[in-house]
């Protein structure tokens, strides 16, 4: 038997190599708006979390509140800089060949973003019509609310899922859900934050197939 029904995949950082790229633009967006963070705090408050929650924050820090539209003015930087530098993350297009779960993907980006950079890398077929948006969900990550709206659209249980994150929010929304999480610490985040009991942390995408597909595995701190 297959050890999971859908594995749900996150898509900045996991997908595509986004995540490298958007949090240089973040430090110099926050700077102009009045917040100086390095990159490494930029990590710690928003990677893995929605565009909502950087307004929320950052209307906090400079203590008003922000019109909806304040971002316009730096939406051509994440923009084209993806456009010209943006590739899939190393080694994910051949573990997607080798996958044969059922997969969806479930990020906290807007179905907007998301047509853009899985189109833009090739992506898009590999999941189109299985794509959610945390902009289908009352709360984002690190609530469980879009893993399970994601299972519900998919058929799936919970309890016969698996997510595949590389944000520390990712990781506890997919716990929140009842998941099985699988952490990829290739990309930004550290891999002490992702590490906690019932999480499976690996570095190269190469064995994700393998720890996914072995329905002898038990995964780490889940017990027998």
């Amino acid at each position: 038997m297959k050890p999971y029904d859908l594995v749900v995949f996150d898509c900045d950082g996991v997908l595509v190599d986004s995540e490298r790229l958007a949090v240089r633009i973040d430090v110099e967006v926050l700077g102009a708006m009045g917040w100086t963070l390095d990159e490494a705090e930029v990590i710690e408050r928003f990677v893995g979390r929605s565009s909502e929650h950087m307004t929320r924050e950052l209307s906090t820090y400079l203590g008003r509140a922000l019109p909806d539209d304040w971002d316009t003015d730096f939406t051509h930087l994440y923009r084209t800089t993806f456009e010209a530098e943006l590739e899939p993350v190393p080694g994910i297009v051949a573990a997607l060949d080798r996958i044969t779960l059922p997969t969806c993907v479930a990020s906290s980006s807007s179905h907007e973003n998301l047509r853009f950079t899985l189109g833009h890398t090739g992506l898009l077929p590999r999941f189109d019509g299985r794509i959610f948006s945390a902009t289908e969900v009352q709360l984002g990550k690190p609530a469980p609310d879009l893993f399970l709206h994601a299972a519900r659209r998919m058929g799936a249980d919970p309890a016969r899922c698996a997510v595949v994150e590389d944000s520390a929010p990712g990781v506890e929304a997919a716990l929140a859900a009842g998941m099985d999480a699988y952490a990829y610490a290739g990309g930004v985040t550290p891999e002490a934050r992702l590490t906690r009991p019932g999480v499976t942390v690996f570095t190269d995408m190469a064995d994700l197939p393998a720890l996914l597909e072995d329905p002898d595995r038990v995964p780490e701190g889940r017990g027998a």
